[in-house]
This record gives C-alpha cells, structure tokens and sequence, in this order.
C-alpha cells in the first residue's frame, strides 16, 4: 500500500532550528543566540502569569479584546483591525493559508526570516528570493522580481540577522510599486528597538495592501509564551479572524501580554539598556578588526574575514560558555549574530573575543 502524501511543497521545508541553549557539561551558559530581553519579562507579565493559574479551568476569549484594547492604547491604533497569534509566526503562516496558493508566488528578501519561505511552501506557493545590496535590502530588486503571481511579499524591518533598516520612505515607495491583487507584509518583530519608528502603522492606515506584524517575544521578553499581533485593514482582519484558531491562545498568554504591554516603564528601562549595549558591542567589534553594521535591533551581526575564522570564534565562546548564533541558513557563512544583552553580558562576550583575537594573532 503507497504512503499517504502530504501536500505539495511540505517535503520541500527543512525543519526549522532554532538558536542554541544549552552547553553540556557547564552551567554558566550566557544564551546570546536567540535575540531574547537579557531582563526576562516585566514583573507585571510575570504577576499576571501567577494570577492567571487561578483560571486555568477557564476557556480564554476568543476575540481577544482586552489585550487589543492594551495595544490600541498604547499605540494609538483601531483596535477593531488587530488580530493576535502564536507569535507573529501564525500571523505570518495565516496569511499565506488566506492569500496564496498554488500558482502563487510569495517574495522576500535573500536574508528573509525562515518562516516566509516554510509559510509559502506550506501553502502550495513557490517562495520567491530577491537579492539584497550590501546586507540590506534592495526595493528595485523586490520591485523587479514581483510579477502577477506575487500575492505577498514579506519584509522584516528591522532586518534579521543583519539589523539594518529601511528608511519609511523605501517603505512606502515599495508598497506603491507592488502589483495589484498583493499584498505587503511589514515584519516588525524588532521594530521597538529602532528609535522613532511606527512599524509601518501609518501606512497600513492609509492604505488597502499592507499588513503590519508584532510580537512579545522580543522586547517584551515573552518568547516561552509565543504572542504575536497584527495590523491590517479590515477586510484582512476579518479573513485571518475566520481561519486563526478561535482559542489559539490561553488566558494566561493573553494575560501576560497585556500586563506587558501596560508596563511601560519596564520597556523603557529595556530600551534604554539595549541602545548603550548595542553601541558598545558594536564600537569594541570595530576596534578589534570585527566587521558589523549599524543594527537597528537588540543583536548585532559580527562579521569575521572567513567562514573558518567564525567558526573558530562560535567554539572560542562556547569553550567559555557563551552562545551566539551562527547564521550561514541566511546567508552568511563568515557571521555571528551576537544578542544584546546587560552590561555584564557585554563585557563577558567582550572579553571573549579580545582572547580570540590574541591566540589568533
């Protein structure tokens, strides 16, 4: 009897791997690899988390509203076009299901985060790759690849893993150039981290073919829960609302999110930390002959002269217990994404480093 076969395209998904977490044998490993808040989450998500135990017997809501209206609050936006997911992951992956399938063609750029092209796949699309220039992303190389069969074109703004950014005008330069019948999808998951920045807000406002994505995972430091949110116009709000699971999230997600995005004083104090780390990491990179460009998030992407010299740090760090990530899956063989974290992280991976550099010499 023949194998049931899956879909077309599913075989085509390698499995997903994501940043390390563990080095046997020690148990000071400082986890620099998975771009999570160093801080851990708010003390008002962690109280909300023990509260929420309370009704664990409980189904959650199914509309969400109480964390809508948190984000409505917070950013000014209609909380009647916000939908929330399992991380931006299902708001990306609920996107390709509505809107593209076989025949289709989802774009993004060659450094795209993984899960455009597994989302694409999974629905039966064929994921479309455009070149980048000098690690950042290129609009006429997305307008030219985009075609009657783009249906949606993902594009993480800050970028990950190279932290630059877009400038609002590109932004909305590409959304004006896109086909009809397409849509643009504006991955904020570092957004918070880029000073002045709405995300794309505005532009979902004052047009029909954008979609902003969010999530708690990073600045808010809820990636063990997996929240993420959406803005879009409504006739999109109401598709994705038809096919996201009515209870795909659990009361004390939605608990916790909210109590973190209220805590404004928390995400300040984060930001606040993030931004002196980041120049720090990235002016002590420089001196040492360590290649890396401006981030506009909470890593920075270390880019030594060879693939072999970056290897050789990644098991310099690790003989030191300290976890950063290699980056080759996105291009970048000769790279090391290094996570942002506290003051004493910092001068940890620092110190690192400075070692590396003089047994190397």
């Amino acid at each position: 009897m023949a194998p049931i076969a899956p879909q077309p395209g599913i075989m085509d998904i390698a499995l997903y791997e994501g940043g390390k977490s563990a080095i046997a044998g020690r148990d000071d490993v400082l986890k620099l690899s998975s771009n999570e808040n160093p801080r851990g989450p708010s003390p008002a998500a962690m109280e909300a988390v023990r509260a929420s135990a309370a009704t664990l017997h409980r189904y959650p809501s199914t509309d969400h509203a109480a964390l809508r209206t948190a984000i409505s609050d917070v950013h000014g936006l209609d909380a009647g076009r916000i939908v929330c997911g399992v991380g931006s992951d299902e708001i990306i992956h609920v996107l390709c299901q509505a809107y593209a399938g076989p025949g289709d063609e989802v774009l993004y750029p060659e450094h795209g985060f993984a899960m455009y092209r597994i989302s694409a796949l999974a629905a039966g699309a064929t994921p479309v790759v455009a070149r980048e220039r000098e690690r950042r992303v290129d609009v006429d190389a997305l307008l030219a690849m985009a075609s009657e069969r783009t249906r949606l074109v993902f594009l993480a703004n800050p970028a990950n893993p190279t932290g630059t950014m877009l400038h609002e005008a590109e932004v909305a330069r590409l959304a004006a150039g896109l086909p009809e019948a397409c849509l643009l999808v504006l991955d904020g998951a570092y957004v918070e981290y880029a000073e002045g920045c709405d995300g794309g807000a505005a532009l979902v406002e004052s047009r029909d073919d954008v979609v902003m994505t969010r999530t708690f995972s990073k600045l808010y430091g809820l990636g063990g829960l997996r929240i993420g949110w959406g803005y879009a116009p409504r006739a999109v709000i109401d598709v994705l609302n038809r096919i996201r699971g009515p209870f795909n999230l659990s009361g004390t997600q939605l608990s916790a999110a909210e109590a973190a995005m209220r805590d404004r004083a928390f995400v300040a104090e984060t930001l606040a930390i993030n931004a002196a780390q980041r120049a720090r990491l990235t002016q002590a990179l420089r001196a040492m002959g360590i290649a890396c460009d401006d981030s506009q998030a909470n890593f920075v992407l270390a880019r030594f002269r060879s693939p072999e010299e970056a290897g050789a740090a990644d098991l310099h760090l690790q003989a030191r217990g300290i976890l950063v990530r290699r980056v080759t899956g996105y291009g970048f063989p000769e790279g090391l994404r290094i996570t942002v974290g506290t003051e004493a992280d910092t001068t940890r991976v620092l110190d690192a480093l400075a070692r590396f550099r003089e047994e190397a010499a």
